[in-house]
């Protein structure tokens, strides 16, 4: 019994193998992370660290309000470029930076501040407010409302604000091109960081603002643009990366199911393999 178990285990993972290979695009497919390809690079991040963002720019806050950069980057600030229309990465962004303030022990509001900003010019005040509420509940009632602000503008100021970031974007009918990327800045508007991706630590996080209070220029510590869809050098356009989506859902299902298969047989196993004793226990006393 112990071996049809290992041997259909072994048919199992063969299997799951095989349909993980079929599924993961081949590995000379050009993505928009392909660094080389000059019209992924037109749509990335050109770093601008030790620049200056123009703190002279104006925008809405989720109340209507009109404000200046300057009156908000007061203090080492983390600013995401994002449209809160978008259903993809810019959710996961702003979600993951979400997560990970809690374990910042710096005081929000005071010693450091988070500003999103929409690149779509059409978005109102109105959405930029229930996108705040959103996120500052997810966080907690101990996070200040002038912790994290929510902003909208025209696109003059948009395109102001992010080419001096050198953080390229595109719009695509209703949606955009966008790279998966933040960047933080100190007192005096200086670019000291870039941060790429949803995914974020509270140490990262905290050595980028304890260099954003110095004014120094860190580092970057993951050079690895995301973008929200995938590059087809063919047509020359960006297609939404279902095969990347699809492959990831497969291989966390396979290996939750590898790892059934080995604990189902580690159990039968023990079931089939006597207790000690007990064979002398069952001998008929002569």
């Amino acid at each position: 019994m112990t071996d049809d178990s290992g041997a259909t285990r072994a048919f199992w993972a063969g299997l799951i193998l095989l349909l993980i290979l079929a599924i993961l695009p081949p590995a000379t497919g050009a993505h928009a992370d392909d660094l080389n390809d000059p019209d992924a690079t037109a749509l990335g991040v050109n770093e601008h660290l030790g620049a200056k963002i123009p703190l002279d720019t104006t925008f809405r806050d989720e109340t209507g309000k009109q404000v200046r950069l300057s009156q908000l980057v007061t203090v080492p600030t983390i600013i995401l470029p994002v449209y809160y229309s978008c259903t993809n990465v810019c959710n996961f962004l702003q979600g993951g930076l979400a997560s990970a303030l809690p374990g910042i022990k710096r005081k929000p509001g005071q010693e450091y501040r988070v500003i999103s900003v929409s690149f779509d010019e059409t978005e109102t005040p109105a959405l930029a407010a229930r996108y705040k509420k959103m996120y500052l509940t997810s966080i907690g009632a101990s996070f200040p409302q002038d912790g994290w602000f929510f902003l909208t503008g025209d696109s003059k100021n948009i395109r102001r604000l992010t080419d001096a970031a050198g953080y390229n974007f595109e719009r695509q009918g209703r949606d955009f091109i966008h790279p998966v990327a933040s960047f933080v800045v100190a007192r005096d508007g200086t670019i000291v960081r870039y941060l790429y991706g949803t995914t974020f630590l509270p140490k990262d996080l905290t050595l980028a603002l304890m260099e954003a209070q110095d004014g120094k220029v860190g580092s970057t510590i993951r050079k690895v643009v995301g973008y929200c869809f995938s590059f087809d050098p063919t047509g020359k356009t960006y297609v939404f990366n279902l095969l990347r989506v699809s492959a990831t859902v497969v291989m966390l299902s396979a290996g939750g199911f590898l790892a059934l298969l080995f604990l189902s047989g580690r159990k039968l196993k023990k079931r089939t393999v006597p207790a000690k004793g007990n064979g002398s226990s069952n001998k008929r006393k002569k």
